[in-house]
C-alpha cells in the first residue's frame, strides 16, 4: 500500500454515523434559533448535495428550500446536476438568475479581476439567500468542507457567511464517502470540483494541487498535530508543498472566526462573555 493510500485511509468515517451526528446537529441549531426550515444555495456540486441530502432526511424535504442563482457565464450542466438532486429529493425551489445584479457594479471597474468578479458573484449568492432566509423563516445553511474552509478556499460574506456550517468539518476526500452512502447522483460526485464563477474554471486548478494532495498534509497537520516536517516525511511531498498549505491555513484563519473584538471591558463580547446557548446543554446550565 502506498503512502498516499494510507494515509487517505486514516481518513475514512463511519457515514451512518456521521449521518446521525449531523441530522442531530442540523435539528438541534434550526432549534435553538425558533425556526423549523433552512435554505441553501445549490450549485449542483457535490458538497450542496450532501448538505441538501442531509437537510433533507433532518427536516423533512419539504422544509429545505434550494435556490440555484446562476451567472450568465455559469454551466448548464450545472443546473441540470442541481435539478436532479431537486427532483430526487422532492425539495422546494428558486432560481434567482444573479447577473442583473453583479454586472453594474462589475461594468463599474473595467479592469476587475476574475477573483473581485467571484466574489461579488458570492456575495450577491448570500445576498439573495438572507433575503429568502427572512421571506422563509428559515436559516441559512452552509455547503463548505473542511478543506476548503482550512484553506481559505471561500469568500467571506459569500460562502463562509451562513448562520451554521453541517458539513464543514469534513474533508473532501470524506464529503465523498459521505456522498455516496446518501446516494448523491453518481455524475455529481464523479465530476471536477468547480465554483462555477466563469467558464472552465475548476478547484483544483484554481489552487495548484488536488484536494487529496491536500487533504493528506491538513489530516496530519490539524489533526495529528504533526509539524511541517513530520507531514512532509510521512506524505513524501516536499517541505516546501506542506508549508504552503500551512502558510495558507494560517493566514486564512480571520475568515474561520467572528471579526475580532478588541478588549477593553471586564467582560467582553466572545472572550469572557458568551451567549447562553454557547455553554448551555439543551435541558440544563452549567
Amino acid at each position: 500500500m502506498s503512502t498516499t493510500t494510507s494515509i487517505l485511509n486514516r481518513l475514512d468515517i463511519n457515514t451512518e454515523l456521521a449521518t446521525r451526528i449531523l441530522m442531530g446537529f442540523i435539528q438541534d441549531n434550526i432549534a435553538k434559533a425558533g425556526m423549523k426550515k433552512a435554505v441553501m444555495g445549490l450549485s449542483g456540486g457535490i458538497d450542496s448535495a450532501v448538505s441538501a441530502y442531509l437537510s433533507a432526511k433532518a427536516l423533512g424535504p419539504e422544509n429545505v428550500l434550494v435556490v440555484r442563482m446562476p451567472y450568465k457565464t455559469s454551466s448548464e450542466a450545472s443546473m441540470l446536476d442541481a435539478e436532479s438532486v431537486i427532483e430526487d429529493l422532492g425539495l422546494p425551489s428558486l432560481t434567482v438568475e444573479i447577473t442583473p445584479m453583479v454586472d453594474p457594479l462589475i461594468e463599474r471597474f473595467p479592469d476587475m479581476s476574475r477573483l473581485r468578479m467571484g466574489n461579488i458573484m458570492a456575495r450577491m449568492r448570500m445576498i439573495t439567500l438572507y433575503d429568502q432566509s427572512m421571506a422563509e423563516g428559515a436559516l441559512v445553511m452552509g455547503t463548505s468542507n473542511k478543506t476548503e474552509f482550512l484553506l481559505g478556499y471561500s469568500t467571506i460574506y459569500g460562502d463562509s457567511g451562513v448562520a451554521l456550517h453541517p458539513i464543514a468539518d469534513l474533508y473532501k476526500y470524506q464529503i465523498r464517502q459521505l456522498a455516496r452512502s446518501l446516494g448523491v447522483p453518481q455524475a455529481i460526485i464523479d465530476k471536477a470540483p468547480s465554483a462555477d464563477l466563469w467558464v472552465g474554471q475548476t478547484d483544483e486548478d484554481e489552487l495548484g494541487f488536488t484536494y487529496d494532495e491536500a487533504d493528506q498534509v491538513l489530516y496530519l497537520l490539524v489533526d495529528e498535530r504533526y509539524t511541517t516536517e513530520e507531514a512532509a516525511a510521512e506524505t513524501g511531498f516536499s517541505h516546501e508543498f506542506v508549508s504552503k498549505i500551512w502558510e495558507r491555513v494560517k493566514a486564512n484563519h480571520y475568515k474561520r472566526t467572528m471579526p475580532n473584538i478588541a478588549k477593553v471591558s471586564r467582560r467582553t463580547i466572545g472572550h469572557d462573555f458568551l451567549y447562553l446557548r454557547d455553554y448551555t446543554g439543551r435541558h440544563g446550565s452549567v
